[in-house]
């Protein structure tokens, strides 16, 4: 640690440090030793430690689990097992979603695409089975209106073998209509997919390459990526594959409306839009058992809102068990980064959680 070498260096002999240094460091030390003790008398987080050894049968024994305070500051942070560090890569399923939902919007911000543009702008073959209506918001909600099936372990291990994202989405223009673009929410993978694809278009490159050079790198996300070493087509739904670290800098950027170590990786206007409500109720006609009964933004669901069409926490909960969260209202970020596929999303656990972190975190939002 940094702060060890101060220590070394303030035992060092006088003709090597002077005495202004050494009551510097000496002053240091004692700041740091009661900045330490302070966070450690406001938050304590014993219980949540308690909650993971009671259930670490249920949620494996690779597992990460962090907690960040709005303002830059990590109070919790667990980690299971020793070889499964913060900084190591892990596929992370659904949670893929929320970054694709983010590039899409960077997009935005530059003013290449509107939200409200037509898929068929940017792949014609929509226009070729009479799918004219869709619209980016409405693949990013997830209410194209297409067929689609329910999100399943099994399916995904079994999923076409197509060569390019191209290909995969045109597949989709030839799919049966079920209702009418932006009434009906039916979870899964086409939405965000062919979202992905219109940004190929416009990008000019492939979907892993753009997600590269305009998020991860100004996120400093080095650990993670789309690129399918396997083969085939990339999945902008479910691809992708993080470190812990890396996917607690995507939270912090959004909990902090966009800004990233000083920089605005998003503008705020993006941000407002991502979190915005999309879905009511009666238009849920699929969600996992995980998600039932909660309402969709974009690329993530909404916990919590202000009553005015604004979440104010909202999770991307991956299916094989990787759980990022933010709380606009208590100012968290919460993630849960699992090495292995867990099989289901474990909600009870994670709302057992989130629970605790809310009653340690004032609710500004009241």
């Amino acid at each position: 640690m940094i702060f060890n070498k101060y220590i070394k260096l303030y035992f060092l002999p006088c003709k090597k440090v002077c005495m202004k240094t050494k009551a510097a460091i000496f002053l240091l030390s004692i700041s740091f030793t009661l900045f330490s003790s302070i966070v450690k008398a406001q938050m304590d987080f014993s219980n949540i430690d308690q909650l993971l050894e009671e259930k670490k049968e249920v949620l494996g024994k690779d597992f990460i689990v962090m907690v960040w305070k709005k303002d830059d500051t990590l109070v919790y942070k667990k980690q299971t097992n020793p070889q499964f560090k913060s900084v190591v890569q892990a596929p992370i399923a659904s949670a893929s979603k929320w970054l694709t939902a983010a590039l899409v919007m960077m997009f935005v911000d530059e003013g290449k695409i509107s939200l409200d543009d037509p898929v068929v702008n940017y792949i014609p073959e929509f226009g070729k089975y009479f799918k004219n209506y869709i619209t980016i918001r409405n693949c990013l909600s997830q209410t194209t209106g297409i067929e689609a099936e329910p999100v399943k372990l099994m399916k995904l291990l079994e999923r076409k073998k197509f060569e390019s994202l191209e290909e995969e989405v045109n597949s989709f223009a030839a799919k049966k209509i079920v209702a009418n673009p932006g009434k009906e929410f039916f979870y899964g993978n086409i939405g965000l997919n062919i979202a992905g694809r219109v940004l190929e278009v416009v990008g000019k490159r492939r979907f892993d390459q753009l997600m590269v050079q305009r998020l991860f790198r100004k996120l400093s996300m080095r650990r993670s990526s789309f690129s399918n070493l396997m083969g085939g087509a990339i999945n902008p739904s479910g691809g992708a594959k993080s470190s812990a670290d890396d996917y607690m800098n995507f939270l912090v950027m959004m909990l902090n409306k966009g800004m990233f170590r000083g920089q605005q990786v998003l503008s705020e206007a993006a941000v407002n839009e991502l979190i915005r409500v999309q879905t009511t109720p009666d238009m849920i006609k699929y969600a996992p058992e995980a998600a039932k009964g909660f309402n969709y933004a974009s690329g993530a669901w909404v916990l919590e809102d202000d009553g005015k069409g604004n979440a104010t926490a909202l999770a991307c909960p991956g299916l094989f068990g990787t759980w990022p969260m933010i709380d606009y209202c208590h100012g968290y970020a919460y993630l849960f980064f699992v090495k292995d596929l867990l099989g289901e999303e474990k909600a009870a656990i994670h709302q057992q959680i989130i629970g605790m972190l809310n009653e340690k975190f004032s609710n500004t939002c009241q």
